[in-house]
């Protein structure tokens, strides 16, 4: 079954359904669609494609809705898909009852992705603590492999008690 986003706060898990799960079976979950993934997901058109212990990969297409006023996708495009693979492979290893949140992320897009072309944003966790998470990110083109954007990102890992 794909990814499928949330439609509605309805679709969303409940708190209690999150803090029983890892963060990494709650992503297996988005993944194959048990789970609804977030919203915005389906607005910028990506979904997370791959996952693993400590990595995480979305696949994204930007499309003309995405587009800032030169024609170009928006940087937040770029922001919101390295956010996502870079924040992601930080919950890959967050604990059954812990949740975390995104402290601050950098983004440095080096090339504009074209319109209609589908890119892979790789999150790559560099550490993990009680406290918080550090990853590193690259949108890289599907078929031609280029770099289109980096990033890195700090996380807070918090307890649901």
């Amino acid at each position: 079954m794909p990814a499928v986003p949330a439609r509605s706060s309805a679709d969303i898990p409940t708190r209690e359904r999150l803090l029983s799960m890892s963060g990494y079976d709650y992503l297996i979950g988005m993944r194959d669609g048990t789970l609804s993934s977030p919203a915005i997901s389906g607005t910028l058109n990506f979904r997370i494609a791959e996952v693993e212990r400590g990595r995480v990969i979305v696949e994204g297409t930007p499309e003309f809705p995405h587009t800032n006023a030169f024609g170009a996708p928006h940087g937040g495009w770029y922001g919101t898909l390295l956010d996502t693979c870079m924040a992601c492979a930080v919950m890959s290893e967050v604990p059954k009852g812990s949740y975390y949140t995104t402290l601050e992320y950098r983004v440095n897009i080096t090339r504009a992705v074209p319109l209609g072309m589908t890119v892979r944003a790789i999150g790559v966790l560099q550490h993990v603590g009680r406290s918080t998470g550090v990853s590193r990110g690259e949108i890289l083109g599907a078929e031609d492999g280029k770099v289109y954007a980096t990033g890195s990102t700090t996380c807070l890992i918090m307890s649901g008690g």
